[in-house]
């Protein structure tokens, strides 16, 4: 099975390093499992939102730059013939495994917000802060 990026997509890697974004458009021609770009370049207000919901930790955000990107799975539910999106970590560890061979073909270096200590976060990927300063 072989997906592409929609639009909408495309349009929210508006601003994104152009790096990461070969590696997400990589990534979905590997996935078994399809996904939307739900957010990229980001405002600071937005930042300053997120943070007051407690989606965020910082303010420091990688997406403040165009350094990172958040992925959701998009899934069909059984039984239906309506894509939604899935927040179930199943589906992040298949798109994590895309997003990484992508990188390693790439020889891009990424990050995974999965893959941090604390304050997990399944959607968000980064381009590392040592190898893309501000």
């Amino acid at each position: 099975m072989s997906f592409k990026l929609g639009k909408r997509s495309l349009s929210n890697l508006e601003g994104v390093h152009p790096d990461l974004i070969k590696v997400v458009k990589r990534a979905i021609e590997l996935t078994n499992v399809d996904f939307t770009v739900i957010e990229g370049l980001r405002t600071k207000e937005r930042q300053a939102q997120l943070l007051k919901e407690k989606k965020t930790t910082t303010m420091n955000s990688r997406h403040l730059t165009g350094h990172a990107v958040d992925l959701a799975a998009w899934v069909i539910p059984e039984g239906s013939d309506k894509g939604t999106v899935s927040w179930d970590w199943k589906h992040y560890y298949i798109i994590e495994k895309a997003m990484k061979q992508a990188a390693s073909e790439l020889k891009i270096p990424i990050e995974w917000g999965g893959d941090w200590k604390s304050f997990k976060d399944a959607p968000h990927w980064q381009l590392p802060f040592n190898k893309y300063p501000k």
